[in-house]
């Protein structure tokens, strides 16, 4: 399993880095993103500490250790600003907070993200055909969620991303311990939402080529 939508206590998260990344190896993982959330009051605290502990952790886990974040709730004119600061900050994976349907993120966060630089736009809620089709051009992941609320739109965003041809990676979004799922439950997580086998395979394979792209960067 790998999980590239992670949130630690240096945001909505009830883990140390430390302690989430020991119980995904417990279970088995093979990599994990942590993506705390984050807008302009806060980048420049979380990130670089998640860069640190990504660092300090990795020599002794069997694991990849990816330090990230997830633009959050920020107006959509900001998000390719604060992307490319997070990029400049250390970030190996930026998430930007979708339009979800159980929250009320501004109207064209979507669009804004997919025109950033980002890896993946995270629960895109009532994702639309065009936002779809930016993402299959500009090769940015649409995310099916494990997480309670977010998924409910699971099915409406796997149908526009299939036709379309974007990428789709699954994650757990996990908060908590009981967040990180088993490789079968997220299977069928991504078969209830209606991708095909072959569908899910390939998002395995995209969270495989994000987490080699992210080891190229920390090399």
């Amino acid at each position: 399993m790998i999980d590239l939508h992670t949130h630690t206590l240096f945001s909505d998260g009830v883990l140390l880095p430390a302690e989430l990344a020991r119980r995904a190896q417990v279970k088995g993982y093979r990599a994990l993103a942590f993506t705390d959330h984050v807008d302009s009051s806060n980048l420049d605290f979380v990130l670089p500490r998640l860069v640190a502990v990504c660092a300090a952790l990795q020599s002794q886990l069997s694991l990849t250790l990816i330090p990230g974040v997830e633009i959050t709730h920020v107006p959509p004119a900001q998000i390719a600003g604060l992307a490319a600061r997070a990029r400049q900050l250390g970030a190996r994976l930026v998430v930007v907070h979708g339009e979800s349907v159980v929250e009320p993120v501004a109207p064209g966060t979507n669009r804004a993200a997919l025109e950033a630089d980002v890896d993946i736009l995270a629960h895109p809620g009532l994702l639309t055909a065009a936002e779809a089709e930016l993402a299959a051009r500009r090769r940015i992941c649409l995310e099916i969620t494990t997480r309670k609320g977010h998924s409910l739109t699971n099915g409406h965003v796997a149908a526009l991303a299939v036709e379309a041809g974007a990428p789709l990676v699954v994650n757990n979004d996990a908060h908590a311990p009981a967040d990180l799922v088993s490789l079968e439950f997220a299977e069928k997580v991504a078969l209830g939402a209606g991708m095909s086998p072959a569908a899910w395979q390939a998002a395995r394979r995209q969270a495989a080529t994000l987490v080699a792209k992210a080891q190229r960067c920390l090399s």
